[in-house]
């Protein structure tokens, strides 16, 4: 159930949305929420990790940085319909967000770093509840393109989500047991120290089968062929492709309900369409495969509609 709190936040968050380009005050949005502006911050960076202006900004960004990219418009137009009073103070935070200029960003064609809107994983159409544990919880997806690159692995046969046997719990974590293993053995015959918290971990989910039925998906537990080389791995090349990007962090039993949620209620209202590709696992270097707790982030391949 949603406590009160979570849901006076979840309506400032619908009023943000709705009105981004407006102008858009902490003292505003307190009063609507009948909170102190000091509460109102408070509990706003509690459940989003953000300050308001903070997430403002990067939604007026994002919003900005789609434009570039679908339409011929003029900078300061875009500048001033995402909320910004000038070029010059558009162009500085939009240097601070993405690390160029606007003019670059649209020059390269690719959407990086694109911040969607918090939205709260429940929805009305699913027949049975989500866990507790994802009742009061917000995420953000972020849309990245990534350019093709070369992994190595081990790979395994597995059963998704949606298969009437799923099993995905315990054959991952045993597919990373072994791509452990041969990278300890080889650096062993090599004479080499090799530090498994070192590298970072990337697992690859072949889904193209899905498209034909077949809920049976061939997983690769991966390191980066540039990070390692192994011979007697499995090379594998991804192609460049633009990705919805799901942040994960909890017991790794939710990942299923979060990625249901993402793929049955975000995704059919995103302007965005899923592919059955290559799904990626994004791990940080000191990732552990005990099939218990995962931070990480799931990357779903779309396209825009």
């Amino acid at each position: 159930m949603q406590d009160t709190a979570f849901s006076r936040i979840q309506s400032s968050l619908n009023h943000i949305h709705d009105h981004l380009d407006e102008t858009l005050t902490v003292e505003s949005l307190a009063e609507k929420s009948c909170w102190s502006r000091w509460q109102f911050q408070r509990v706003f960076n509690h459940y989003t990790g953000l300050s308001v202006a903070q997430y403002v900004r990067e939604l007026r960004l994002s919003r900005a940085a789609e434009l570039l990219l679908i339409s011929k418009r003029k900078q300061l137009d875009i500048a001033l319909e995402c909320g910004f009073e000038s070029e010059i103070s558009f162009s500085r935070s939009f240097r601070q967000m993405f690390a160029c200029t606007p003019g670059q960003y649209r020059k390269r064609g690719k959407r990086t770093g694109l911040k969607t809107p918090l939205v709260s994983l429940q929805w009305p159409a699913r027949e049975i509840s989500l866990p507790q544990e994802l009742a009061n919880k917000l995420l953000q997806i972020r849309v990245e393109s990534q350019a093709e690159f070369q992994v190595q692995g081990v790979t395994g046969r597995i059963q998704g989500i949606f298969s009437e046997q799923p099993d995905f719990a315990a054959r991952v974590p045993e597919i990373w047991r072994t791509l452990s293993s041969c990278l300890l053995n080889q650096c062993t015959l090599n004479d080499v120290i090799f530090d498994e918290h070192s590298v970072q971990g990337i697992g690859v989910l072949d889904t193209s089968g899905l498209d034909d039925g077949d809920t049976g998906i061939n997983y690769w537990a991966c390191v980066r062929s540039a990070e390692t080389s192994v011979p007697s791995l499995e090379q594998l090349t991804i192609p460049a492709q633009e990705y919805a990007v799901i942040p994960f962090s909890g017991p790794a039993h939710l990942l299923d309900d979060t990625l249901e949620w993402f793929i049955c209620h975000w995704l059919p209202g995103s302007g965005y369409s899923g592919l059955n590709r290559f799904d990626l696992e994004i791990y940080p270097a000191d990732f552990v495969a005990n099939g218990e707790h995962l931070e990480m982030e799931y990357w779903i391949p779309v396209v825009s509609q």
